[in-house]
């Protein structure tokens, strides 16, 4: 349900023009009294209309990614689209085939994760701690162990870092559910130990 959204936007310089007569118009008629305040007014309102034929009301489009028709669920949707992007440029970063493997089948379960959310956005509930919690976590995990491949860090942080990695990167424990018949295997259980689990 991606789409354009349509913005008019008026120029606010017919405003200035009417609003600079005023001034000029004091300086020009004794605007106190009745006939000098009717002509400074029809002066301004002709400078306004003018001004809106020299600076016609623009129509802007911007693409809207998601448009579920609920704001927090298209933020939800960007959200994941937004950690997924960042999960794929770290995984070009990644040597180790195998957990490279693991983090593209991540990120088409992901995908297909979103895809089944933005066409019913009812089942936005049943995601949320993939979105929220899963999701960012994996993201998070997969940047330190990148910084510390491209540094050539060892150590026991580096290890513990990996080690998570690959048990997150296991084919999974982990059954998501997303309403009737949609189900995805999204990794091992870095999702709190609730009713996601099969």
């Amino acid at each position: 349900m991606s789409k354009w959204q349509e913005k008019t936007k008026r120029p606010v310089l017919p405003v200035y023009m009417a609003a600079l007569v005023w001034p000029i118009m004091a300086l020009l008629v004794p605007i106190y009294t009745l006939g000098g305040l009717v002509l400074t007014a029809a002066v301004s309102a002709g400078a306004y209309f003018a001004g809106t034929k020299l600076c016609p009301t623009r129509v802007v489009r911007t693409y809207v990614p998601y448009a579920t028709g609920s704001e927090d669920v298209d933020a939800m949707l960007n959200g994941i689209a937004a950690n997924l992007d960042a999960l794929h440029k770290l995984n070009e970063a990644i040597p180790d085939p195998q957990l490279s493997r693991a983090m593209d089948r991540m990120e088409k379960a992901g995908r297909s994760i979103a895809a089944v959310v933005e066409k019913t956005p009812d089942k936005a509930r049943s995601v949320d701690r993939f979105a929220r919690y899963y999701l960012p976590e994996v993201v998070k995990l997969m940047g330190t162990y990148a910084a510390l491949e491209q540094n050539g860090v060892r150590g026991e942080n580096a290890v513990q870092i990996e080690a998570e990695l690959r048990r997150i990167a296991r084919p999974g424990d982990i059954i998501l559910t997303v309403g009737a018949g949609d189900v995805f295997r999204i990794g091992e259980h870095l999702l709190y130990p609730a009713d996601n689990k099969d």
